[in-house]
């Protein structure tokens, strides 16, 4: 597992290798690992499948490059922001409570963003049945936000104990994360075919409205 994790890493700069990968995020998104079909992912690359074997070793190393991809992808949305936290750390409840509308949003806006479709139904599938993949994203993405978000809650609602906090961010991350898990539903109920971006708006100004209250000092959740 270790050789093909680092093959799968060293090939990111390839431009066939990056074709693979690609192709695979749709197939993998689609169908599983188990159901996608390596044939497909290299016909839609325009290679043939012993590019795979070249590049990533196997199937399993090729999937596993593919989190290592999504999770710099979405790690590049979030990097800025969380960067400048970091540089900048809360001076009070106000400052960290801006920080957390500010990292809540960005994530909204990623989640009803058209190409974090493919990245979100892969992540989505790992959810269900997390494998390495899964750790892969979390460790490098999912974790320091979510490491920041806890941070910040503790100094906007320091009565609230460790448990009580993580329930928060987790009603927090959850309204972004139906935006996209549960766009279909999003899209009924809002009475459009799909979310626009007048509707987009809508829902992102909704959801810092709804985050605010959560956020405000009042009884535990």
């Amino acid at each position: 597992m270790a050789a093909m994790a680092t093959l799968a890493e060293s090939s990111q700069a390839s431009p066939l290798a990056q074709r693979l990968i690609d192709a695979a995020i749709d197939q993998f998104a689609e169908a599983g690992f188990a159901g996608a079909s390596t044939r497909q992912i290299a016909r839609a690359s325009g290679t043939n499948m012993s590019s795979i074997t070249y590049h990533f070793g196997s199937k399993e190393g090729l999937y596993l490059a593919c989190a290592d991809y999504i999770a710099e992808q979405i790690g590049a949305v979030h990097q800025p922001l969380h960067e400048h936290i970091r540089r900048n750390p809360p001076a009070d409840a106000e400052a960290a409570r801006t920080y957390l509308l500010a990292l809540l949003e960005n994530f909204a806006r990623f989640m009803l963003a058209p190409h974090s479709q493919r990245l979100s139904q892969f992540v989505a599938r790992e959810q269900q049945r997390p494998t390495e993949a899964f750790e892969r994203i979390y460790a490098r993405v999912m974790a320091p936000v979510l490491d920041t978000a806890l941070g910040l809650v503790a100094i906007v609602r320091p009565s609230l104990d460790e448990r009580a906090r993580r329930v928060l961010v987790m009603n927090c991350i959850g309204m972004a994360l139906v935006l996209r898990i549960a766009r279909a539903c999003v899209s009924r109920v809002m009475q459009v075919e799909d979310i626009d971006s007048a509707t987009a708006e809508a829902l992102v100004a909704g959801l810092r409205r709804s985050a605010l209250t959560l956020l405000s000092e009042g009884p535990n959740p």
